[in-house]
């Protein structure tokens, strides 16, 4: 996995704003949300190893969110995106008196019963997941920074996969701590700010049908990376 995208056959003519983001919200149907992993995990099916599998491989990628956040901003000549990305290394980093978002998975690991040092070792993270988490992070710090911004809208899905596990976790996995759902909590108003400023950089910048068909490769590719991290996990954990 790198920059190196294929590139579908481009439309002749720029689509507006309103359509090229219905195109790049479209693409919601690759989400990880569909993947058999996370629908047997948000029907109940999971058993606790699986629940602390995916935790464990989980953590590997929140670690190095703000790795590729840093990367981006490394990248970015404008001050006014530096001014507002920023924010999303201190939501996961921490800042002040907020522990931030890897604080907030650690504590998930707790109440599933991850050992911290475990956790904090990446002992039980998958050769699989390793690799995809890093062509992403490789992916932010070798394209221009808008491209990097742009694999981020991700986020556009994100607040729906939360609101299913707080909507139905503490009843199908009582045995979680709920406290330790944390995480998902905070992550949905985040999400939506974060969504609002990439999809402002992406509509601004990708303007040409060219353009705009490597904005939706590029988004595709990292639904791509959060679909095989699964299929690593679902492997090493079967039914």
């Amino acid at each position: 996995m790198n920059a190196s995208l294929p590139t579908a056959v481009a439309h002749t003519a720029p689509w507006p704003p309103d359509e090229f983001e219905a195109r790049l919200r479209a693409l919601g149907a690759h989400y990880h949300i569909h993947h058999p992993f996370n629908r047997r995990m948000n029907s109940g099916q999971c058993s606790p190893e699986q629940i602390r599998g995916w935790v464990a491989n989980r953590f590997y990628y929140q670690i190095n969110i703000p790795l590729k956040d840093a990367a981006i901003l490394s990248n970015c000549d404008d001050r006014q995106t530096r001014r507002l990305w920023i924010e999303r290394l201190h939501d996961h980093d921490g800042y002040g008196d907020n522990p931030g978002g890897i604080e907030a998975w650690a504590h998930l690991a707790d109440a599933v019963g991850i050992d911290r040092h475990a956790l904090w070792s990446l002992e039980h993270v998958l050769p699989g997941v390793r690799f995809a988490v890093d062509a992403y992070v490789n992916f932010a710090r070798r394209s221009p920074w808008q491209e990097a911004v742009c694999s981020s809208l991700t986020e556009m899905f994100a607040p729906q996969i939360h609101r299913d596990r707080l909507a139905g976790w503490p009843d199908l996995y009582p045995w979680i701590d709920s406290q330790g759902l944390q995480y998902f909590r905070s992550r949905i108003p985040l999400a939506q700010r974060d969504v609002e400023h990439g999809l402002d950089v992406t509509l601004k910048y990708f303007k040409t049908p060219d353009a705009q068909q490597r904005a939706l490769d590029i988004l595709r590719f990292k639904l791509d990376i959060l679909w095989s991290m699964l299929d690593a996990i679902e492997k090493a954990y079967p039914v």
